[in-house]
């Protein structure tokens, strides 16, 4: 139980599409307390101060120096600087995704991290998609996956490859279902709209035997974003867009079970292989609210971050592997 007498002092950087999003759920969460914000753009500033009645700070040092924490919510390029001087002077860091541009500025912050006794949470906000969340009571032991994440062309997010603005929600996802190390990557892609990658797909092998097929693209005419996952005697759907989960079961015995949506004999005896469907209750929860939630308990000592710094830099890792096979292979 959470002790809302408690009250943690957290900032906002950067307050544009996303960042004013973290601002408004921020100031309404019990055990935080909004102490302002911070936005290079002085009359973005000005506009979020009168909207919002946030106090908003003149410059990054002011910030740090007002706050416990902060929500680091600024162009992917600027991730490593904000977040650098926030945890040099002894802040926890709420990173959304990517965590950095390179694996090596990921590290350098986690050894920073480590050194002040701060922690590093990042923004890979789709594993509190509800739909996904619906499985925490399902033995999930996945052996092959499959995943399509289709966006329609928007210039907001083209300024990094659909690799790491789309994919990489799906890499954290399923390396956390999975939970065994990548073996090995095999990806493609092509750029179609922009000078960067916009469609990619990359085959994952692990280590356990998994294989995930994953597939992501940013010019689709219609949104997609599903999930697949097979496994012995099981077969799951996730939708993230319509927040639904669907679960299909492989049951053996001679009773037919009413609920059977395929039922196929096995032998003589009378005996049935039956495939059940189940649909799992999907809970109506604000992701976004759930995850800074998390961080602020977490800074509290009453929680762990659910995408730790170290997950969201093997998410990082691995998306620029794929990133790179597909700059190769372009070449």
């Amino acid at each position: 139980m959470t002790d809302h007498s408690k009250r943690t002092r957290v900032g906002v950087v950067g307050v544009g599409h996303l960042g004013k999003q973290h601002l408004h759920h921020l100031l309404q969460i019990p055990h935080a307390e909004c102490v302002g914000f911070h936005d290079i753009d002085s009359e973005r500033s000005r506009l979020m101060a009168a909207t919002s009645g946030a106090h908003p700070f003149s410059s990054l040092k002011e910030l740090i120096d007002a706050s416990e924490a902060v929500l680091v919510v600024v162009p992917t390029g600027d991730h490593f600087p904000v977040a650098e001087a926030c945890i040099e002077g002894g802040r926890h860091v709420f990173l959304e995704k990517p965590m950095c541009e390179t694996v090596s500025e990921a590290d350098r912050l986690l050894a920073l991290a480590k050194r002040k006794s701060v922690l590093i949470q990042v923004g890979h906000i789709e594993r509190l998609n509800p739909a996904l969340l619906a499985l925490d009571e399902i033995p999930v032991q996945p052996k092959y996956i499959e995943s399509h994440r289709l966006a329609s062309y928007s210039v907001r997010g083209t300024d990094v490859p659909v690799v790491l603005d789309l994919m990489i929600h799906d890499l954290d996802v399923i390396m956390s279902l999975v939970k065994s190390p990548v073996k090995s990557v095999h990806a493609s892609g092509v750029s179609i709209m922009t000078k960067s990658v916009d469609v990619a797909n990359a085959r994952l092998r692990f280590e356990n035997g998994c294989v995930a097929n994953i597939t992501s693209s940013r010019i689709a005419k219609t949104s997609v974003r599903k999930l697949r996952i097979f496994q012995q005697e099981m077969y799951v759907t996730i939708d993230f867009l319509l927040g639904l989960t669907e679960v299909y079961r492989i049951l053996d015995g001679q009773d037919k079970d009413p609920s059977a949506v395929v039922t196929a004999p096995l032998d003589q005896d009378g005996s049935h292989r039956q495939i059940v469907y189940e649909k799992p209750e999907v809970r109506n929860i604000n992701a976004l609210r759930f995850e800074l939630e998390n961080f602020v308990e977490s800074v509290q000592g009453d929680s762990r971050p659910i995408v730790s710094g170290e997950e969201g830099r093997e998410a990082l890792r691995i998306a620029i592997l794929v990133q790179e096979q597909i700059e190769q292979d372009i070449h």
